[in-house]
């Protein structure tokens, strides 16, 4: 009787919160995604001209900096640790239900959107990790904490700012995007396995409290080791599905290239007129998918030890582009090359779910299932590292912590529970304000970001590790940070 009682409860809470995310997405999103949508990709452009494309330039510096950022440099965690926890949260339900959501609504061009999107966008994504590291903090154990919150309040000098960001953020990855995850997760076990979803949303909610409790150093390990594993997997199988189709690539990215400027379905808003359903959907899942400029991966990129900030952003930058450029188009790929994929009958991981199964048969319905529990329980570990660091921001106390803890496992049950339609909705309009918050930020700390950059490129030039010493420059010794962690002297 009282099992039954704390159930009734907690579903009337269910509905409770429901109601108020369909106001919220009903009066918000849609003129809130006009905005976004030019500053996205605005900021992105701006950083790629103004650092002279050093997405291209130094993309070779990226893979060398992310391979040997596997050393280890004490108890903090290391670059590879950061960039793994990074990957966490943007490799997942993104790459597998958002691709397919964005085909099934916007038809194949929105893959293009996707790719200009990640392309533009890790200039972004160099910038705000390069900025976290720089003016990340050093915690009584050794290990660091960092990202927007610390350099809106540093950097720009605005703490009313940086609590809004850090609120965002604690909205969209502590508890919407954790509501995305729990929800594909059920969709994906339901198809495969009947698994009911209360059932599925508890399990989740089990295992999700026995990981966050562990702290943040727990959820680097974990992630460094599961994530490259579960990741290769499925590169192998979808790369085994394309090499069996290699002919028909050809006329797959033909279709995806044409379709991008097909403008017979528009969307709505102000820009509607503008824009097209591929267009739009391709940007706000790209968005999803890979974070690029939205002010979440730089929470990780802070906590490793490195020698120059540039080092941590030229990492993170590679993140955005495996994600997008080589896990979204694998997914898309194997999506376009199967027998559905037009229309609304079937959506999110439905869609790729049905992709494998012919490409498979039976077997690639239940090999998703599990690979998606996988993939999307990690980018609820990675999440909640996002969001906790900010928390922590606005109220480093454990009750405070404890009590945010228990709003992320509630969250993890809502998008169990729930329509995907209310969830994603809800994620897009949460994720649209804490992008447009930190956006904003990097325009005005962009001269940060060029002085970094140089100094970085100077001496990767000269053929030495480079190195930040803050005394040879007077304008960082004038910022409100921690100098001791770049005094070299």
């Amino acid at each position: 009787m009282n099992a039954k009682r704390y159930f009734g409860v907690l579903n009337d809470f269910v509905i409770m919160v429901e109601q108020g995310i369909h106001w919220l997405v009903d009066n918000v999103e849609g003129p809130l995604w006009d905005a976004t949508i030019v500053i996205l990709l605005g900021v992105g452009l701006f950083f790629t001209i103004t650092t002279g494309f050093v997405q291209i330039r130094l993309f070779p510096h990226s893979l060398r900096e992310m391979w040997f950022g596997r050393e280890v440099q004490g108890d903090s965690l290391t670059p590879f640790q950061a960039f793994a926890t990074g990957l966490a949260s943007r490799v997942g339900v993104g790459n597998i239900s958002g691709v397919a959501t964005a085909i099934a609504l916007g038809g194949p061009g929105a893959v293009f959107w996707m790719w200009l999107t990640a392309l533009i966008g890790m200039s972004s994504a160099f910038a705000e990790s390069s900025l976290a590291q720089l003016f990340k903090i050093k915690e009584a154990d050794g290990s660091f904490r960092g990202g927007p919150a610390y350099y809106i309040t540093q950097g720009i000098g605005s703490r009313w700012l940086a609590a809004a960001f850090a609120i965002a953020l604690i909205f969209t990855f502590g508890f919407a995007f954790n509501a995305v995850q729990s929800n594909s997760i059920v969709e994906a076990t339901r198809n495969a396995w009947l698994w009911d979803e209360h059932y599925v949303g508890m399990g989740l909610v089990l295992l999700t409290a026995l990981i966050i409790f562990g702290g943040i150093k727990r959820i680097g390990k974990f992630s460094a080791r599961i994530v490259p594993v579960m990741a290769l997997v499925y590169l192998l199988i979808a790369v085994s599905i394309l090499l069996i189709h290699y002919d028909r690539i050809p006329s797959v990215i033909s279709l995806i290239i044409r379709s991008a400027f097909d403008f017979s379905a528009m969307a709505g808003g102000v820009f509607g007129a503008m824009l097209s359903k591929a267009m739009l959907l391709g940007i706000k899942r790209g968005l999803f998918s890979n974070e690029a400029g939205m002010g979440s991966a730089p929470n990780v990129a802070a906590t490793a030890d490195v020698k120059h900030p540039a080092s941590q952003g030229l990492i993170q930058m590679l993140g955005v582009f495996v994600d997008t450029m080589v896990v979204c188009t694998c997914t898309a790929i194997i999506i376009l090359l199967s027998d559905n994929y037009g229309g609304e009958q079937l959506q999110s991981i439905s869609l790729t779910q049905n992709a494998l199964k012919y490409h498979m048969g039976e077997f690639g319905l239940h090999f998703l299932a599990f690979i998606l529990l996988l993939f999307a329980f990690s980018s609820i570990i990675g999440n909640y590292a996002y969001a906790e660091s900010n928390i922590r921001f606005i109220k480093n106390n454990p009750v405070v912590v404890n009590l945010f803890r228990a709003m992320v496992l509630f969250f993890v049950y809502f998008g169990a529970v729930n329509s995907g339609g209310i969830v994603w909705a809800f994620a897009d309009t949460v994720m649209a304000v804490m992008a447009m918050i930190n956006l904003v930020s990097l325009i005005i700390l962009s001269p940060i970001v060029w002085l970094l950059l140089k100094d970085y490129h100077r001496q990767a030039k000269q053929g030495i590790v480079p190195v930040l010493d803050i005394m040879l420059h007077p304008r960082l010794l004038k910022l409100r940070l921690d100098q001791r962690l770049w005094n070299r002297r």
